[in-house]
Order: C-alpha cells, then structure tokens, then sequence
C-alpha cells in the first residue's frame, strides 16, 4: 500500500505561486497514476489535476492554464505548480494515488495523503 506525504502548502496573496510536492513511499511510484485533489471549508472535496503513469495530464477547469501537475518517477514524488493563486484557491490540498487512470479519476482514488492547507489572502 502505497503512503503519500504532501508538503509545500501555506499562506500567499492572491496572484502568488506555491509548488505543492506529494512523495510517495511506494518503490513502485510509476507503475500509479497520482492526482491532486482540494477541500475549501464547508464544501466537499473536489479534482484539482491528475497524471498518468506515462505523463498524459487532465485539469479541472477551474485551474486549467494556471496549474502544472508534473511527476519525478526517480524520485517517487508528484509536484502540482500553482501560479495566479486567487482567494477561492484556498483550501487543504490532497495527494492522491491509483493504479486506474481513466475519465473516473475525477470522482476519487484509491490511496490518499493527508493533505497540506494553502491559504490565499486577497
């Protein structure tokens, strides 16, 4: 069973960047597609980004062309850029691991990290 933990999250202002990093201590990290996923307070949780196993990428629409989802396999670590943060951003940002990569990643995965909070202030 695959363990993630995410790091990087914190406070910025609004048009700031942050990178989030998900390291996994699974040896098979490549043989997973990963994926970010993102729960502001008081709403449920929702996709963020994901990544295949071979590096094909799928956005949300709320953050596509402001968010860069990337994955190292030698260093069994996914990364999500986040540029022109905005207020609504805010929330606490979760890792995610699954062996299936299809267009039902958006609804969840199978292994789960414990999130890192990023706090946009406007």
């Amino acid at each position: 069973q695959v363990q993630l933990v995410e790091s990087g999250g914190g406070l910025v202002q609004a048009g700031g960047s942050l990178r989030l990093s998900c390291a996994a201590s699974e040896g098979t990290f490549s043989s997973y597609a990963m994926g970010w996923f993102r729960q502001a307070p008081g709403k449920e949780r929702e996709f963020v980004a994901g990544i295949s196993r071979t590096g094909n990428t799928y956005y949300s629409d709320s953050v596509k062309g402001r968010f860069a989802i990337s994955r190292d396999n030698a260093k069994n670590t996914v990364y999500l850029r986040m540029n022109g943060l905005k207020p609504e951003d805010t929330a606490v940002y979760y890792c995610a691991a699954d062996t299936y990569w299809g267009p039902k990643i958006s609804a969840g995965m199978e292994y789960w990290g414990k999130g890192t909070l990023v706090t946009v202030s406007s």
